[in-house]
């Protein structure tokens, strides 16, 4: 089942002209923000941003204060230049579309939970079958390896695990997150550098490359 998102993002021309990754076109199956803003970078250089969302309620940012209007900001600010399409990847007819769609993708973003992607068909096993040229970049909180492996990063989780809230607050005081969500836009950043060095590494072999980022590696 499909339909449209409960809203939709803003989309913002490219007014200086500098768009490298236009024609490539990019499936975002992430939410909230590290995956978001990793293919947000992609769109503000050109790329056809497609993000796909559950049919009820969309990307969990939509339901996070602070509104402008109905619409959340910290969703529009991870979210400009997307098209946005709502769809049941648990049922024959979702996965049917989104196999369509990944045929003629250059590129897919998933931040899904362990084993999630796999069970919805749209893990790099699975997307390879029906598009050898892909490049899949699956965002974790604790890598795919590892006795962490199963666990769910947030950022202010690795923040505290990582030691970083140790350094935050006032000397002597209780300790305190940093409130910008370093880690998540950190892990962003590595997974956009990742994609486009597989973009250039396909260029060369004409084959697609599977890269992992995780909020553990880079907090």
């Amino acid at each position: 089942m499909t339909r449209p998102a409960p809203r939709t993002a803003h989309r913002r021309s490219h007014v200086t002209g500098f768009a490298p990754l236009a024609g490539t076109r990019v499936l975002d199956f992430s939410k909230v923000l590290a995956g978001p803003l990793c293919t947000q970078y992609l769109s503000d250089m050109g790329a056809d941003v497609i993000k796909v969302e559950p049919c009820v309620g969309g990307d969990d940012t939509r339901g996070w204060p602070p509104f402008e209007g109905t619409e959340s900001t910290i969703f529009l600010s991870a979210n400009r230049n997307k098209r946005s399409l709502a769809l049941d990847l648990k049922s024959p007819a979702g996965r049917e579309v989104c196999q369509r769609l990944a045929r003629g993708t250059d590129v897919v973003v998933e931040s899904f939970g362990p084993g999630v992607a796999a069970r919805l068909g749209i893990d790099w096993d699975s997307l390879r079958a029906i598009n050898p040229r892909l490049i899949h970049c699956g965002i974790s909180g604790f890598g795919t390896v590892g006795p962490m492996r199963e666990g769910k990063g947030f950022d202010a989780v690795l923040q505290a695990f990582s030691g970083m809230v140790s350094i935050t607050g006032d000397e002597g005081g209780p300790l305190g997150r940093s409130p910008f969500s370093p880690v998540d836009q950190g892990t962003g950043l590595h997974a956009m550098v990742g994609i486009l060095g597989g973009l250039l590494q396909r260029a060369r072999t004409g084959q697609g490359v599977k890269i992992e980022a995780s909020l553990f590696d880079t907090s």
